[in-house]
């Protein structure tokens, strides 16, 4: 078996169906915190958004609709679909305190928080307007699935955004066979 192919099926994690996404990546130590096995969490009733219909990416510039940071943009550096969230780079943000002990009242942090996706929306690329625009999906000549601004008419490209771990696609080696 291929390295990669043991790796993914390392990453994937089974999930309870009761299980409520956070703003932790599912397994992870901190997840594990806020779920612990054998605990059960209200559910949580969101919209179900087709994989289709969704047209905000990490990498995206938005504006903020609503809130205390009504009318700022940013870029969206989190997405999280199955609660509907964005999370936006700089925005949206509220301060915790890290490192905190008896003697010493810790460091204060600050730390966004995330945003329904109907309380944003893209902002459109041309350095004129930089306006926010309805987004709608279109197929161009050559078949391509492409989002298009209903303001301006434009295609709007998905953003190109560096993996986490740092793998570039591109520079695979196919397999010699």
């Amino acid at each position: 078996m291929r390295l990669s192919a043991l790796l993914a099926l390392a990453s994937k994690v089974t999930l309870p169906p009761n299980y409520r996404y956070g703003m932790s990546r599912p397994g992870s130590l901190a997840d594990k915190r806020k779920n612990p096995p054998g605990t059960r969490r209200r559910r949580v009733a969101v919209e179900p958004i087709p994989e289709e219909d969704w047209h905000l990416f990490c990498g995206d510039r938005v504006e903020i609709l609503e809130g205390k940071d009504a009318g700022k943009q940013g870029k969206v550096v989190q997405v999280i679909r199955q609660r509907n969230w964005v999370v936006v780079e700089g925005l949206n943000t509220h301060y915790r305190y890290v490192g905190k002990t008896v003697d010493f009242r810790g460091t204060m942090v600050p730390s966004e928080a995330p945003l329904l996706h109907n309380q944003v929306k893209l902002v459109s690329l041309l350095l004129s307007t930089r306006k926010p625009t309805e987004v709608e999906w279109r197929f161009t000549e050559a078949g391509e699935r492409v989002r298009v601004s209903t303001r301006s008419g434009r295609i709007i490209p998905k953003p190109d955004v560096p993996r986490a771990d740092g793998i570039v696609p591109e520079t695979w080696i196919g397999e010699a066979g």
